[in-house]
């Protein structure tokens, strides 16, 4: 089963009198366990694909089907509850809220939910990214990369089926960046979360199934990776 499919995707903006086209009919498409890194230069409509499919904006024109229902022109209600159930976020500065506890920012999208298992559940996933050990410590007690492994961890916390990342490298080292990556792979790999990762970085296609090109809101090449 592909977990998203976007066909011809078009996205228009009124400014100061004109209309910029942001995506030109872009098709895209996510399996299950495929990591896949989006490239292009400032301005070619990497953010703006990422959130439409990320239910975060709707397209112009065209369909996003998500987990074999299309979810194009559903209300705002309904992409609320569906984007908490199937996507993760992952974003470049981590957002962590910085007078909770690492286990605390993993529980905040299940705060208002009557589960009983929550706590257990962030616990479980810190340790399953090398965070055992610092469950009780706040962001300004954290490295970089370990306060974005906190953030992996929240995007895993409703089991999502997809995970976005927005340049989740672009703050790290290169040894940092190569650790994050190296978790991306493996949550991929075990898990069979699709991952679609926005960056300017590289180093983030030596880890990726294929990368994909946006020049101007077209695609451009798209390369497989061995």
């Amino acid at each position: 089963m592909t977990v998203i499919d976007a066909q011809q995707l078009v996205k228009r903006y009124r400014t100061g009198g004109q209309t910029l086209e942001a995506l030109k009919g872009i098709d895209f498409a996510l399996e299950p366990g495929e990591f896949v890194s989006i490239m292009g230069p400032s301005g070619s409509g990497k953010t703006t694909l990422l959130n439409i499919l990320g239910l975060l904006s709707t397209p112009t024109e065209g369909r996003l089907v998500l987990e074999d229902r299309d979810v194009t022109d559903l209300g705002d209600r309904k992409r609320t509850l569906l984007r908490k159930r199937s996507i993760g976020f992952v974003f470049q500065h981590f957002y962590l809220l910085p007078t909770l506890s690492a286990v605390e920012n993993v529980e905040v999208p299940r705060l208002f939910d009557r589960d009983r298992n929550r706590r257990a559940r962030a616990r479980d996933l810190l340790t399953r990214v090398g965070l055992g050990d610092r469950l009780d410590h706040r962001p300004d007690q954290l490295s970089g990369g370990q306060k974005q492994r906190v953030a992996i961890a929240r995007s895993l916390i409703n089991d999502p089926m997809i995970v976005l990342a927005d340049e989740p490298t672009g703050s790290l080292d290169r040894e940092t960046g190569r650790q994050i990556l190296d978790e991306f792979r493996r949550i991929a790999d075990e898990q069979d979360v699709g991952i679609v990762a926005v960056t300017h970085d590289e180093l983030v296609n030596e880890y990726v199934d294929r990368t994909v090109h946006l020049v101007d809101g077209s695609l451009g090449r798209e390369q497989v990776d061995a």
